[in-house]
């Protein structure tokens, strides 16, 4: 559902990616990882087709993004960290924007729309202006949105910020459903906690490269790290596992 080839992204003499090539099955939830400033965004911007890659060619679903954008973006549902929806719309009129976009039945994107909104808990809002959603509420019409036209291949970047504990749990669930009935789902994520529980296949991005690759549990045994959790692991992979020299961040003691 995504293959990358010697994917690459300069910013001037920066490599922000360098010669990624990335595999995604059918049906499989995939977490990126990496710390701040690896890559992980900029991957996902040039996945969805808002940055051009400096090199390297892209294929979603098939299509390549290139040559044919529009086929490969039909198919791929959307959902930046920061979500970008018009504040005096109500999220019944958001989702009218979107089926409308895509050509969809108004009558069975209305219905579909509603199930969305009541699986989030929007339902009650829907009437009202986005402008005064919180950002959790956001997220969720954001997500809505992305699912309103049935994508086969659904992209993330961090889903899980601003949540509540319940809205995260519901977005958790949501997705190992929607994988159970073939979406694909890449999304990138911070919370190592979440993507033990949540994906399939994780790939460690540090520098603009791929680390490591391979489910949790492939990732554990890869660093020694059988029985620990991937906290453990992702920090032994990335050279972050030491602690804070004391002595440095308190001062050295009175002698």
């Amino acid at each position: 559902m995504i293959e990358t080839k010697g994917l690459k992204k300069d910013f001037g003499a920066f490599a922000a990616v360098q010669g990624l090539d990335l595999t995604v099955e059918p049906g499989q939830v995939y977490g990126f990882l990496g710390p701040n400033g690896a890559g992980k965004t900029t991957t996902i911007r040039m996945l969805t087709g808002l940055l051009r890659p400096s090199a390297g060619s892209i294929r979603l679903c098939g299509f390549d993004l290139a040559s044919e954008p529009l086929k490969a973006k039909a198919v791929t549902g959307y959902v930046p960290d920061r979500p970008e929806l018009f504040p005096s719309l109500s999220a019944r009129e958001s989702l009218r924007l979107v089926a409308g976009l895509h050509g969809l039945d108004r009558e069975a994107a209305g219905r579909r729309g509603d199930g969305l909104l009541e699986a989030f808990g929007l339902l009650p809002f829907a009437d009202e202006a986005v402008q005064g959603y919180s950002h959790g509420m956001r997220q969720k019409l954001a997500l809505s949105c992305a699912l309103l036209p049935q994508p086969k291949l659904l992209i993330l970047d961090e889903p899980m910020v601003g949540l509540d504990p319940q809205g995260g749990r519901q977005v958790k669930d949501l997705l190992r459903r929607l994988a159970e009935r073939g979406l694909t789902v890449f999304l990138s994520i911070h919370t190592l906690e979440v993507a033990e529980q949540l994906c399939d296949r994780l790939g460690v991005l540090q520098h603009g490269r791929l680390l490591a690759e391979g489910s949790p549990q492939e990732l554990r045994q890869r660093v020694g790290a059988e029985g620990k959790d991937l906290e453990e692991s992702f920090l032994r992979m990335t050279g972050a596992e030491a602690l804070l020299d004391e002595a440095r961040l308190f001062g050295e003691p009175d002698a």
